[in-house]
């Protein structure tokens, strides 16, 4: 009974990554079935780009830096207060680590703009000079 709670938590890992791949490909799955159904009654080839790039995953906008530095920071903050309080000396390293790596993407998203209005109002910026 008491190796119970050991051989439970190796099996959790090996069992929540199959899952999720499980799921993510039938949830794919039927995407593609449902286009391939809809593709069959369409004429028009530019109907069925205009579905396909519905169904596209694919973000178009570009990554915003800030806010995923921000997000790392406070992540960061998380993992060292559980350090402080509950885990001790290695997970407050850890934790100030992730918090750097938080500040430095947030200097990145103020650093490189990633928008088109961003850019434009830059270059724009730099012409006035």
């Amino acid at each position: 009974m008491e190796n119970l709670i050991p051989i439970l938590g190796i099996l959790t890992g090996i069992i929540v990554p199959i899952a999720v791949f499980l799921w993510l490909y039938h949830d794919d799955k039927h995407k593609r079935e449902t286009v391939k159904d809809i593709a069959k009654h369409i004429d028009n080839p530019e109907k069925v780009e205009e579905l396909l790039n519905i169904f596209e995953d694919r973000k178009k906008e570009p990554i915003d830096y800030r806010r995923n530095g921000v997000i790392t920071i406070f992540v960061g903050i998380g993992l060292y207060l559980l350090g402080v309080y509950a885990l001790g000396s290695v997970l407050k390293g850890v934790g100030a680590l992730v918090g750097a790596i938080g500040v430095g993407t947030l200097i990145a998203g103020y650093l490189y703009p990633n928008t088109g209005k961003e850019l434009t109002d830059a270059v724009d910026e730099y012409e006035k000079k």
